[in-house]
């Protein structure tokens, strides 16, 4: 598009992170601007799974987290060997979901992420009814091959969107700032707590 960038348009299907099934069909646009800013998404996707199941399936992941008898804490997920506690599977299917905001916002038309290990990540423990935690993920940026560190604070509760802040340092790069009050970012009590947020 003249003045405006390059627009993409993709068919793609989906499906169920943990299980692997089919979860449904999606159209979307994706246009690159030419100046440099976020993709510009527009997607519209069909779901073979009920939405009673899914709110019923995120209740029990939830529930789950929220009654640890001690908050948690982990380092190395998966570690060198690509092996993922199971207790630890659901703070890394939370990183999957949060890192995805981050690798939106850094993606450009010759630069892609993806997730590729979780360092560090801690529990807080709110006194409402979020769950929050605090990572250090490592991103794999494509093709250059380097791994960028980002700090990512990620509040959440089911039938609402996940709320994430960030800040990446690439390696060798100075630090880049990363999200700030925008659209998806924590706000209110979660930003109050330490880890520089």
């Amino acid at each position: 598009i003249p003045e405006s960038g390059h627009k993409y348009y993709l068919q793609f299907s989906t499906e169920d992170y943990r299980t692997g099934e089919e979860a449904g069909n999606c159209l979307a646009t994706v246009l690159f601007p030419k100046k440099k800013s976020r993709p510009v998404v527009s997607i519209k996707c069909s779901h073979t799974k009920d939405q009673k199941e899914i709110q019923e399936e995120d209740n029990t992941f939830y529930q789950r987290i929220r009654h640890q008898s001690k908050p948690i804490t982990a380092n190395n997920i998966p570690d060198s060997y690509g092996n993922i506690e199971p207790a630890l599977e659901p703070v890394w299917a939370l990183a999957v979901a949060g890192s995805s905001s981050i690798m939106w916002e850094k993606s450009t038309e010759t630069l892609g992420y993806f997730l590729a290990q979780v360092k560090s990540v801690r529990q807080w423990i709110r006194k409402d009814d979020f769950i929050e935690f605090d990572y250090t993920v490592l991103l794999h940026e494509m093709p250059t091959q380097e791994i960028i560190s980002c700090h990512m604070r990620l509040t959440w509760l089911p039938g609402q969107p996940l709320k994430v802040k960030h800040f990446c340092a690439p390696e060798g790069h100075g630090a880049e700032q990363g999200s700030g009050a925008e659209s998806g970012s924590a706000a209110g009590p979660s930003a109050e707590k330490g880890a520089g947020f």
